[in-house]
């Protein structure tokens, strides 16, 4: 990001216009203008000759964003966010993984970068980025001039993964409503097993219907 970007930040802001609003000005991703802003200071604070100079600083010894993925001393927001993921039901490596993506500069981090900057084997980055784009939480782009993947997240990684979760959470009422009809509807087991997968059907096709609807909040 140039430091021309940075000062149309600032008067976006100054203007009161949201990052979405900033973002299309720019021609850059929502979340691109939300990082950046949060990492200088705020909506309140935000001054782009700073920020531009924290920037340079950091590309000089290293995203600290990405040290947080890689075991930085206690205390970090990073470290906070991977204990969230975890404490949520995500395994640790595929957390690590994650948050190193959100908070990376542009989103966009290639399985070297990751590698490298978590310490770990290639191995490990390969299952965590494959479990990752299975639930829809990061995406997966091919540089075909340097024959590399390019693993990403952006503000549409949040929708892809609810929707992803809906479905699963559908398909597992689908197998409950047929078992208990396999059992029979007039034993205690078949219709635990029925009324257990209506009430997954019921929260799969709500928070569906949420998302879609709330889409707008993520453009």
């Amino acid at each position: 990001m140039t430091q021309r970007d940075r000062q149309r930040i600032a008067a976006g802001l100054a203007e009161g216009r949201s990052y979405a609003e900033i973002a299309r000005r720019l021609d850059r991703p929502t979340s691109t203008i939300s990082r950046e802003v949060g990492r200088n200071g705020g909506p309140g604070g935000y001054r782009p000759e700073q920020a531009h100079r924290a920037t340079e600083r950091r590309a000089r010894r290293g995203t600290p964003a990405l040290r947080f993925a890689a075991g930085p001393p206690d205390g970090e927001p990073g470290d906070e966010v991977i204990e969230m993921a975890v404490r949520m039901g995500l395994p640790k490596m595929m957390a690590r993984v994650l948050v190193g993506l959100w908070l990376s500069e542009d989103g966009r981090l290639t399985a070297a970068e990751l590698t490298r900057t978590l310490k770990v084997s290639p191995a490990s980055v390969s299952m965590a980025v494959g479990y990752l784009i299975q639930q829809g939480l990061i995406g997966r782009e091919r540089d075909p001039r340097r024959r590399r993947d390019i693993y990403t997240v952006d503000d549409n990684s949040w929708y892809q993964s609810i929707v992803t979760s809906s479905r699963q959470t559908m398909e597992a009422a689908e197998l409950a409503k047929a078992a208990g009809e396999t059992f029979g509807l007039d034993t205690p087991m078949g219709r635990r097993l029925a009324k257990g997968g209506a009430y997954l059907e019921r929260i799969g096709l709500d928070t569906l219907e949420s998302a879609q609807r709330w889409r707008d909040l993520l453009s």
